[in-house]
């Protein structure tokens, strides 16, 4: 069986901090992130979406965590075709941008020349922790209305490309994609490219729910993002939409499955997004006892 890392999408959250979970003495970013770093070896970097990183920001995160430690980092949120604020992006780049005269632009909205420059300066930030061998991967979370598509299939491919030689691994909010009769198509597609499917828990019967299917589709690594299954899915608010506790009966069905899926790949990722409070962290801390006995 491959290594199994479980960690948290977030270690800086700040109903985290006010939950007591960090003890009194890490009470500065640099303390909470070392702190987090001795209780998982995996973590991953939501921040990445909403902002292109620093360079400086991840050669100190990468100065903080012992060697082995991993982040995965989330790609930009203009990059997956997501809405993206004008002013999130650097300086140089707004003009070009604001231009559509939105104060949020999708990757149609801009010259192609401005999300080169996102990607190039996306990645550069990146190379600190790359150099240190402390990054993971670059999670592609694709949104509901990117459908499975030849497409869609050329712009995963494009992206995987840009981020080669580091690590990318892809999670759909389309139902299209993994459909009964769209499964075997999607997985062999991504295993063809030797992609890593990221397999999710989450809530079902939403037009965002992805089925929690387990499946390895690249043979260094798989990945698995714990969402919660909060009744208030769709809700605006992001603490009702993940804050949800898994049971330890919920745990302890996901147990087996995440063994098997690492029967199949050399390293399995398992990301607890229930970023409330610490439940993410105490979830994460339980599956990791689990998969201990």
């Amino acid at each position: 069986m491959g290594q199994i890392r479980v960690g948290t999408a977030s270690w800086t959250d700040r109903t985290l901090i006010d939950s007591g979970w960090y003890p009194p003495d890490a009470d500065t970013p640099e303390k909470r992130l070392r702190f987090y770093a001795r209780q998982f070896p995996l973590v991953e970097v939501d921040a990445s979406y909403y902002a292109l990183p620093a360079e400086q920001t991840a050669a100190t995160w990468a100065a903080r965590v012992p060697d082995g430690f991993t982040f995965n980092i989330k790609a930009f949120s203009l990059f997956t075709h997501h809405p993206t604020r004008v002013a999130a992006l650097p300086a140089d780049l707004r003009p070009a941008a604001a231009k559509t005269g939105k104060d949020r632009v999708y990757l149609k909205d801009v010259d192609p020349a401005v999300a080169d420059q996102a990607w190039h300066r996306f990645l550069a930030a990146l190379e600190p922790l790359r150099q240190a061998g402390k990054l993971g991967a670059i999670l592609l979370q694709f949104p509901p209305w990117f459908p499975i598509s030849r497409t869609s299939k050329e712009y995963i491919l494009s992206c995987a490309q840009r981020i080669a030689p580091r690590r990318a691994c892809v999670e759909f909010r389309n139902r299209t994609w993994m459909t009964p009769g769209n499964q075997k198509e999607t997985l062999e597609f991504l295993a063809a490219h030797e992609l890593p499917y990221v397999s999710v828990d989450m809530p079902q019967g939403y037009p965002s729910s992805i089925p929690p299917v387990v499946a390895a589709t690249a043979g260094d690594l798989a990945v698995v993002r714990m969402h919660g299954r909060s009744a208030k899915w769709s809700s605006k608010d992001i603490h009702e939409r993940f804050g949800y506790r898994y049971t330890e009966d919920e745990l302890n069905a996901w147990a087996p499955k995440i063994r098997a899926l690492a029967s199949g790949t050399e390293v399995t990722h398992v990301l607890f997004n229930n970023c409330y409070r610490d439940y993410a962290q105490v979830n994460a801390q339980q599956l990791a006892a689990l998969l201990l006995t």
